[in-house]
């Protein structure tokens, strides 16, 4: 494994990824962070982006990136995403919010597995978009506890 503690793969007999992501990341033993599905949600409760999934996308990063950073984290702990859209019609606009995101987010040109689901909805009407991660806490990072 290389000095990175995490490494995404994408192995040369493997298929190729569909988008920005790789087909699996490699991590030492250590503590994982779960976190939740993260919606579009503002600092006041409220709904951010009602009707424009862009808006709604860049704030569930937004709000993934908070809860990163409150444990101690960053974004190149993610070991892998999942995403859930509400309707089809969208997944053009998450590969380019995705697009456009990603290198300022991760600092590279690699990015965590992400297993994309359309659904039916989310907890509330207006979600159009929810991403949960799981994150690997470096244990010379640590993880802040609570």
């Amino acid at each position: 494994m290389p000095a990175d503690p995490i490494a995404y793969l994408n192995p040369p007999n493997a298929s190729p990824a569909q988008g920005l992501y790789s087909n699996a990341t490699a991590i030492p033993a250590g503590p994982t962070l779960h976190i939740a599905g993260q919606l579009a949600v503002g600092r006041d409760g409220s709904v951010v982006g009602k009707g424009d999934f862009a808006a709604q996308m860049r704030q569930v990063l937004d709000n993934l990136g908070a809860v990163l950073e409150g444990a101690g984290l960053g974004f190149n702990h993610i070991v892998k995403f999942t995403t859930y859209l509400v309707h089809s019609q969208d997944i053009e606009r998450f590969m380019a919010v995705r697009a456009e995101a990603f290198p300022a987010l991760f600092g590279g040109e690699t990015y965590p597995p992400n297993t994309l689901l359309i659904v039916d909805r989310l907890v509330k009407e207006e979600f159009l978009i929810e991403i949960e991660a799981v994150a690997y806490a470096d244990p010379d990072g640590g993880m802040r506890q609570p």
